[in-house]
């Protein structure tokens, strides 16, 4: 079974999709937004072309389990995709992966503009990784 990890943010939607057994994740596209009706057709053909059977949404946070604005709009969009489709939209606390994806790119010696390029994607794998992760024990 396929799962798409999402970070959503302002101005993009990092996307990544497990391998069929569901152990790996990888990252496939960065979606620069444009209007939320447009952002879920993209992502929905993302499902179609990966056979995706479940969506983890990354939901922001705060340090002390509260939620604020980002959180929101995340929830916000996980309930308009879930009404586009039939495909069950999980949530998954998502503190710290833009960090940790910072880290491991910074660590890679990856130029500042090319991080910038794939920050995103990096953060879903992350998302994405520690669900499925979580999901195996």
């Amino acid at each position: 079974m396929r799962t798409m990890g999402l970070d959503l943010g302002e101005k993009t939607i990092g996307v990544a999709v497990s391998d069929p057994t569901g152990m790996i994740a990888r990252g496939v596209d960065v979606i620069k937004r444009k209007s939320m009706k447009e952002d879920i057709r993209r992502i929905l053909s993302l499902i179609e072309e990966h056979g995706v059977e479940k969506i983890v949404l990354g939901l922001p946070l705060n340090m002390n389990n509260t939620e604020g604005p980002g959180a929101q709009m995340s929830r916000e969009f996980g309930r308009a995709l879930e009404s586009r489709t039939e495909i069950p939209v999980v949530f998954w606390d998502e503190r710290l992966t833009t960090v940790a994806a910072e880290k491991v790119l910074l660590e890679a010696d990856v130029s500042r503009s090319k991080r910038k390029k794939v920050i995103d994607k990096m953060a879903a794998v992350f998302i994405l990784q520690n669900y499925l992760d979580k999901e195996s024990r």
